[in-house]
């Protein structure tokens, strides 16, 4: 069946798609590829009290191993995009899953913080060649009304596996511990491979190979976005352990010691990140100008509905991920609760996401993806509003579900037709480069997300903590060293309190302070979403739209 899209320019026809039944076959591999790089996005959260346990881990060790899978996959997305439009599609999709199978056999072999940092990030490696591919595939292969229910499909995935990554990696960690959690990925890895062999069609941009794939590729560009969203996440992680201007804590690392004791690192990381960023954009237009290839192309950015759902992707992606990183740990702090239980917890987000992500695509076709985008983000800012007003010290799984059903009704809308209404305007040969680009926002929200709400959850810990201990019989040094063994701690130090029967006091004040901190950090969340809402309503019919609905009334 040949390319027929209506935005693909007559000179640079993409490779045809594969016949009807074939594609929505290779939908399906797509579906499950997206599922594997989804799942442990977020299964980390519900292992991640085990994880801390067991590998005696600090609250920046633990968001180091949650946001740095994140990160490398962020950083790596554009220049991933690009070379998957060169060198082809389905090929970069099969490396990245074998590179992820390998990586998460690490991951479940890992001795130590540093091991398994290290094995997460070659996770984030594998996935930033897996997801691109799929994404621009979808949008090469699919057009007009069927793009809006391939984009439903792929959009559920994402948001549904999601949240249903906790369940799974709760189960598996009950029943086997935590390294099993990744270590399944190998033969579903090369299950994945064999059928993408046999069923994903190959695309690539025009012209692809032309000039070899290694001279297409902009370096410059794939160096400075790594190394700016690196130093900024780093940043934003390391504040409240060295502070977020005047020096807390020495820092030394790899053999150097920061020099004086007055100005924390923090600042400068974060003010390098910034000028990394700012340097990017000004070598990506001289490269443009010039008529090299670049990693970036800004011109995308003219595009209306590509800049402002790039922008609504990023901030969707912070209260997601900063959601599922925080409720584990106020599950476990305040009752002890099991992988499994906090999962259960979770399932409702998993259970809403699906149903409306399935959805989502016919409601597309009828009001408009945008209009799809703006009622999911109403849902979701109601839901997380609501939790963040109403959490308290007793609440459990039970008292979540409510919200977190409501919330993942609202994401599966949103992330099944915010990529389609998206990428709808843009010109096929460009799209590994515009779905990098989409999917880079999506991680750097992500990133950003687990660093950010973290940040807000173990600041507002710390204080609520040392404000509930103040009229205790305890001596100060006992109430700065109870504070920071818990804020350290993300939470979990609460639990040793309640098993010592002489701390019920302290037990008792950082159940309240940890319903304090998850309610700043939902609030937050909220704050967030909602300026995602705001960028929503800037949202319009994509051109695609438009004309079919012009060859419907024979326009």
């Amino acid at each position: 069946m040949p390319e027929s899209t209506s935005l693909t320019p007559p000179h640079a026809p993409v490779t045809p798609p594969a016949a009807d039944h074939r594609r929505w076959l290779a939908m399906v591999v797509i579906s499950l590829g997206v599922s594997l790089v989804v799942v442990d996005a977020t299964i980390v959260g519900v292992l991640l009290p085990r994880i801390v346990s067991d590998l005696d881990l600090t609250t920046a060790g633990a968001e180091w191993i949650t946001s740095v899978y994140s990160l490398v996959f962020a950083a790596l997305l554009i220049p991933f995009g690009r070379a998957g439009d060169l060198f082809g599609r389905r090929r970069m999709f099969v490396l990245g899953v074998a590179v992820f199978a390998l990586a998460s056999v690490a991951a479940a072999l890992a001795g130590g913080e540093g091991a398994l940092v290290a094995a997460r990030a070659a996770q984030g490696v594998g996935a930033s060649m897996i997801l691109p591919a799929t994404l621009s595939t979808v949008n090469a292969v699919f057009t007009g009304r069927e793009r809006a229910i391939a984009f439903g499909i792929w959009g559920s995935m994402i948001s549904g596996m999601a949240a249903l990554g906790p369940l799974l990696g709760g189960a598996v960690a009950t029943g086997g511990g935590w390294r099993w959690a990744f270590g399944i990925n190998l033969p579903l890895g090369a299950a994945l491979i064999a059928a993408a062999f046999r069923l994903m069609p190959e695309t690539r941009a025009p012209g692809a190979g032309s000039r070899g794939v290694l001279r297409e590729i902009d370096w410059p560009g794939a160096v400075l976005s790594a190394l700016g969203l690196g130093a900024l996440v780093c940043g934003l992680i390391e504040g409240q352990t060295y502070g977020w201007w005047a020096a807390t804590r020495r820092f030394s690392a790899g053999g150097f010691d920061w020099p004086g004791t007055a100005l924390s690192p923090v600042p400068v990381v974060i003010a390098l990140g910034i000028v990394l960023i700012a340097a990017l954009v000004v070598v990506e237009r001289a490269r443009a100008a010039a008529g090299r290839p670049v990693m970036l192309d800004l011109e995308l950015f003219r595009i209306p509905n590509f800049r402002h759902g790039n922008l609504a992707s990023s901030l969707i992606n912070v209260g997601e991920l900063g959601l599922l990183f925080i409720l584990p740990l106020f599950l476990l702090g305040v009752h002890g609760t099991n992988p499994l239980e906090i999962s259960v917890a979770i399932l409702p987000l998993a259970v809403g996401a699906f149903l409306s992500g399935g959805y989502a695509g016919k409601l597309a076709n009828k009001r408009g993806a945008h209009r799809v985008v703006q009622f999911g983000l109403v849902l979701e800012v109601a839901a997380v509003l609501a939790l963040g007003v109403t959490v308290s010290a007793t609440t459990g799984g039970f008292g979540l579900a409510p919200w977190m059903l409501l919330y993942g009704l609202g994401l599966g809308l949103t992330s099944a037709q915010l990529t389609n209404v998206s990428l709808a305007d843009v010109p096929p040969a460009q799209a590994g480069q515009a779905s990098g680009t989409q999917s880079t926002a999506r991680q750097v929200g992500a990133a950003l997300g687990i660093a950010l709400i973290g940040t807000v959850f173990a600041t507002s810990l710390g204080h609520a903590m040392s404000d509930r201990l103040a009229g205790t019989s305890l001596t100060p040094g006992q109430q700065a060293s109870v504070t920071r063994h818990l804020r350290d701690s993300a939470g979990t130090y609460g639990r040793d309190l309640h098993d010592d029967p002489g701390t019920a006091v302290e037990a008792h004040a950082a159940d309240a302070s940890l319903a304090v901190a998850t309610g700043h950090a939902a609030l937050t969340t909220a704050a967030i979403l909602a300026a995602g809402l705001a960028l929503s309503l800037r949202l319009r019919p994509s051109s695609d739209r438009h004309r079919e609905e012009s060859k419907r009334r024979g326009g």
